[in-house]
């Protein structure tokens, strides 16, 4: 008889059936057409055996029980998998953010110590001509450059 014939005859389910024949504990056929046949005994009957039909039932329901496990740790990773690419996401974006300050800040700085260079080298070029000491040779020149800068102002 065909499998669903069988099952409804043992009163189980046709995937029960398919798994029997699976584990070779009913005995079965294939036809040309491609149809699966199966050989259902009188002992086999579910008023007969009760006993083999349970465990096949239980075997069948632990089963289904693990696919069930199986199907919701999938389902709690794939969450975790999004979590985490988004928590990722959120990273990349903050560091590139912070580059983007980084970068600013330092540009920003680079403007604001080029001016004071500038000042201070005008400065040092710039001194008052009442002030300064007549340079009369390149050896006093020197000397003068090694003097405190109050002995330069003042003269001593």
């Amino acid at each position: 008889m065909t499998i669903q014939e069988a099952a409804r005859r043992l009163g189980i389910k046709e995937d029960a059936v398919r798994k029997r024949i699976q584990r070779g504990s009913m005995r079965h056929e294939k036809a040309e057409d491609g149809r699966v046949y199966v050989w259902v005994d009188a002992a086999q009957d579910a008023t007969q055996d009760t006993g083999q039909t349970s465990q096949d039932a239980y075997q069948d329901a632990a089963q289904d029980e693990r696919l069930e496990d199986l199907r919701e740790q999938i389902a709690y990773l794939r969450r975790q998998l999004d979590e985490e690419r988004d928590a990722r996401r959120r990273a990349d974006m903050i560091l590139a953010q912070l580059s983007q300050a980084n970068a600013e800040q330092a540009r920003t700085i680079r403007e604001l110590e080029a001016p004071q260079e500038a000042a201070d080298a005008a400065e040092t070029v710039e001194e008052e001509p009442e002030r300064a000491e007549p340079h009369s040779s390149a050896g006093e020149g020197q000397e003068s450059e090694q003097r405190p800068w109050w002995r330069k102002i003042f003269g001593s």
